[in-house]
């Protein structure tokens, strides 16, 4: 009977969660949108956004810089033996360019934001709930979603986007360091090749996958800490839930957002 009870409670917990982060997300929207635009009650709290875009995105600028990096050089060294049994080592530069620029630009620095980010924001907004914080903003009248959540998902989002295109210029950099050390590919005819292969749509996808993606690790992160229950424990297991299910789910986002892509010739 536990193995047949199994895929329900999966399916049940899945439903639940898939509707509480739609239901957050449809909050935060609406409450993005009167802090934004309203003439009326409490607008945006400008300070506290420019603190998360530094706390999220400013200060993993090293790792993702790093990591992207040392991808690109990876990518070159890992390509070339079979490229150069073609003689097409000089190739190498246009394959980087689409890869990363597409699909590991993006891809990776989400999945560095989440244990950079995800898991401090869920342990963060976690601890408010676990010590009444939450319950003292409502009795002040004053929203939690458009005080902890529409800051946080902002600025993630936001600087998400900007991260990626840091980490797309350092894959690309990365790659062109190796190609010239090792490979013997110039830095001009790199360059050249990049620029003859990229597209502005491998641009353009790249930053829509980004911008997705930072609003997924935010809300997701925002919808497990405030669901916290269970005290100092509840804590850290909200944490490992929301680094493992977001990983999770920004990989079957990326699938969706290529397959889309490939059947719309982009």
């Amino acid at each position: 009977m536990r193995v047949l009870s199994l895929p329900l409670d999966l399916s049940k917990n899945l439903l639940r969660l898939m509707g509480g982060l739609g239901y957050l997300l449809l909050d935060t929207a609406k409450a993005t949108r009167l802090a934004l635009f309203s003439k009326r009650g409490r607008r945006m709290g400008w300070a506290n956004l420019w603190a998360q875009m530094d706390r999220v995105g400013v200060q993993s600028i090293p790792i993702v810089s790093l990591v992207l990096f040392c991808i690109g050089a990876i990518l070159a060294l890992q390509m070339a033996p079979t490229l150069d049994s073609f003689g097409l080592v000089s190739t190498v530069p246009d394959i980087i360019a689409v890869a990363v620029y597409r699909e590991l630009g993006p891809l990776v620095s989400a999945v560095v934001l989440t244990g950079f980010a995800g898991a401090s924001i869920a342990a963060e907004v976690g601890t408010m709930v676990v010590s009444e914080e939450l319950e003292a903003l409502e009795a002040q009248a004053i929203s939690p979603i458009r005080f902890l959540v529409v800051p946080r998902v902002l600025a993630t989002t936001v600087m998400m986007i900007c991260i990626a295109v840091l980490g797309d210029l350092m894959g690309m950099f990365g790659g062109l360091l190796v190609s010239q050390a090792v490979l013997g590919v110039g830095y001009r005819q790199y360059l050249q090749h990049t620029f003859d292969m990229l597209q502005i749509k491998d641009f353009v996808t790249g930053l829509i996958k980004a911008g997705v993606f930072g609003a997924l690790i935010s809300s997701l992160a925002c919808y497990l800490g405030m669901s916290v229950t269970g005290g100092a424990s509840g804590v850290g297991a909200a944490t490992t839930r929301t680094v493992v299910l977001s990983i999770v789910s920004l990989i079957i986002v990326d699938l969706m957002f290529t397959t889309t892509f490939y059947f719309l010739g982009w």
